[in-house]
């Protein structure tokens, strides 16, 4: 410790004598920001619990807080670039292919496209508006006798089981997953259903563009090199260009978030969050050296997991709660997570 505290000595020294020579000619807006920094590199010096991990966090504290800024003021742009892609795509499938659609397939297909295509369409806006609006769920401010497992040394209060500080909100959030910019709003125990089911509708949605337009888009790549001939009109083009954008932009997002979509299946599957998840890794190295073996406690078994996430409690409740759009509130409040009993078959459906 005593080379790390020797350069955090002299970077004070040195920032000590920019103050002195600058104080009067430095600009008011970069008062602040200096002085930000130089308490930075004071905390490291007369800390005597500084280690690497502390160092490194308190280097890359400045780059944290411009990801934070970054975010929240872009979280609306993300909105509107979700709304306007998928309003795109929405129009496309209207206008350019279902008229296509509608002389060219029998009945049976035109009944199937019509009825998956707006299904598929209807959970996407709903569990995406869903997401957007719903709180997370926060802890209750003022003193309670909810247990809690730590406080937060941001918000000073009481943090229950598996609720975490985010940085953007500013607050602490319940069952926290994930600050989603796309979304512009935390990931928590209260909309936690809704962004997994956005995630995945959106991802069937774009599969099925993807798969049913395949042979649109390859005769309408193949048709680049002769656009220009007089066989192809202006709407000729346009309509070759829509299928293009639509087949590509599809196709990427259905990668992407399919990926993404994957990702959360395992967790829930696990009983965990995207934050638990490396909390319980580093966990289990611990206690594997020790010889023990780490068990999550919030883990119910494999279908348990699913039915307590979706809050299936009767097997009706898989087609009104899962397959249809359903604004149900999840299981408990979030604050204690007792209240599930553990045992094989936690709900017999």
């Amino acid at each position: 410790m005593r080379p790390c505290s020797t350069v955090m000595h002299l970077l004070l020294r040195c920032l000590r004598g920019c103050g002195r020579h600058s104080r009067c000619r430095l600009p008011r807006r970069l008062r602040q920001p200096v002085s930000y920094i130089k308490l930075i590199f004071k905390s490291l010096y007369f800390n005597s619990l500084t280690n690497s991990e502390v160092v490194m966090d308190s280097l890359l504290e400045p780059v944290f807080w411009m990801v934070e800024v970054v975010t929240r003021w872009f979280g609306k742009v993300f909105v509107f670039l979700i709304v306007a892609l998928t309003s795109s795509v929405v129009f496309i499938a209207y206008f350019c292919l279902l008229p296509l659609v509608l002389q060219t397939y029998t009945p049976g297909w035109i009944m199937w496209h019509i009825c998956y295509g707006n299904w598929i369409l209807v959970m996407i806006a709903f569990h995406y508006y869903k997401a957007t609006k719903t709180p997370p769920g926060n802890p209750p401010q003022m003193k309670n006798d909810i247990p809690f497992v730590s406080v937060c040394k941001k918000c000073v209060i009481p943090k229950p089981a598996r609720s975490h500080h985010c940085g953007i909100c500013k607050t602490c959030i319940l069952k926290m997953d994930h600050h989603c910019p796309w979304l512009n709003n935390c990931v928590g125990h209260y909309n936690h259903r809704y962004f997994f089911s956005f995630c995945l509708y959106l991802t069937l949605g774009c599969m099925y563009c993807s798969i049913s337009g395949r042979n649109l888009f390859i005769d309408a790549y193949n048709a680049i090199d002769v656009i220009s001939q007089p066989p192809y009109n202006y709407k000729d083009r346009m309509f070759h260009k829509s299928v293009i954008y639509m087949w590509v932009l599809t196709s990427t997002v259905a990668v992407a978030v399919g990926a993404l979509t994957l990702w959360h299946a395992v967790l829930i599957t696990r009983g965990e969050t995207s934050i638990e998840r490396h909390i319980n890794d580093k966990e289990a190295k611990r206690l594997a050296k020790r010889g023990k073996v780490y068990r999550n406690p919030f883990n119910y078994g494999k279908l348990n997991n699913w039915k307590v996430f979706f809050g299936v409690e009767k097997r009706s409740h898989w087609l009104t709660r899962v397959v249809l759009p359903s604004g149900h509130t999840p299981y408990g409040d979030g604050l204690t997570w007792d209240i599930y009993p553990l045992k094989k078959d936690m709900l017999p459906v």
